[in-house]
């Protein structure tokens, strides 16, 4: 063997002990950042009280959040949460920056066309809320030229675009509901579509809501606003979703997710 040939093989060696080296880091890295079976990541939109908001330390708190972190400990795995924006909620769960939706989510044909939903936990009415003596009601006609808000990517959306914007109503969008009710108090809008908790604890049992009220009865249309709300999971986790479900099955027969109910709104709309 020459000497030319010598380097070549040298060469060649290390080369193939680089890409060794170079694939056990990259499987290393894949086990590193593997999901850990004793941790559970709820996806929130943490600006939808009682649902879910956050207390003046930052601590996140609500319906939502007791309930998951019950599920949590009922799985013996530890809750981390993932904040992000409602609309972007599907997107980033299946991107696996979460394993669970937990916001408030209505469970929709349209969702399901994208993700998985356990069974719903819970049923809150959709109501529209607008100035006192205004004379609103949650009618095209009646709207027709006015300004209403919506979460953006939410059930409610979906609602207004289909039965209100083609005659005449303007549907403004945004990220979040805390910004939704200040334009409302603001008078930039003339009413805001949301479940009528939060519209009543986070607006209208407060000084800023205090001219305002619910304006016509609950919206029913089950192919926009859904069946209830459930947690939302990737399609091929069929077996957490088992365990998830087994989990709020057992909260439900032993009156958990009723003595939350209790406790945040005082009757049980828990699904039965």
């Amino acid at each position: 063997m020459n000497t030319k040939t010598i380097r070549c093989a040298r060469a060649a060696g290390l080369a193939g002990l680089l890409a060794a080296a170079l694939g056990t880091t990259a499987l290393s890295s894949g086990v590193a950042h593997a999901q850990d079976p004793q941790t559970l990541r709820f996806g929130v939109e943490a600006s939808y009280p009682p649902f879910e908001s956050k207390a003046p330390s930052g601590q996140l708190q609500g319906f939502d959040i007791d309930i998951g972190n019950a599920v949590c400990q009922r799985m013996q795995v530890k809750c981390v949460w993932v904040e992000n924006s409602f609309d972007g909620l599907i997107a980033a769960l299946e991107a696996r920056k979460f394993d669970v939706i937990n916001s408030a989510m209505n469970i929709t044909d349209k969702r399901r066309q994208q993700i998985d939903f356990t069974p719903a936990v819970y049923v809150m009415p959709i109501q529209m809320v607008a100035k006192r003596g205004s004379g609103l009601q949650p009618t095209p006609a009646s709207l027709k030229g006015k300004q209403i808000g919506v979460l953006q990517g939410s059930t409610q959306e979906d609602y207004v675009r289909k039965h209100w914007a083609p005659q005449g109503v303007s549907i403004v969008t945004y990220e979040n509901q805390d910004q939704i009710f200040a334009d409302l108090a603001a008078g930039r809008l003339d009413g805001a579509v949301q479940e009528v908790q939060t519209a009543t604890d986070g607006f209208l049992s407060k000084p800023q809501g205090k001219d305002y009220d619910f304006a016509g009865a609950p919206l029913k249309d089950p192919a926009t606003l859904g069946e209830g709300t459930g947690f939302g999971l990737r399609k091929n986790d069929a077996a957490l979703k088992a365990k998830v479900v087994a989990a709020l099955d057992s909260l439900r027969k032993d009156g958990t997710l009723t003595k939350l109910s209790m406790k945040y709104f005082g009757r049980d709309i828990v699904a039965k």
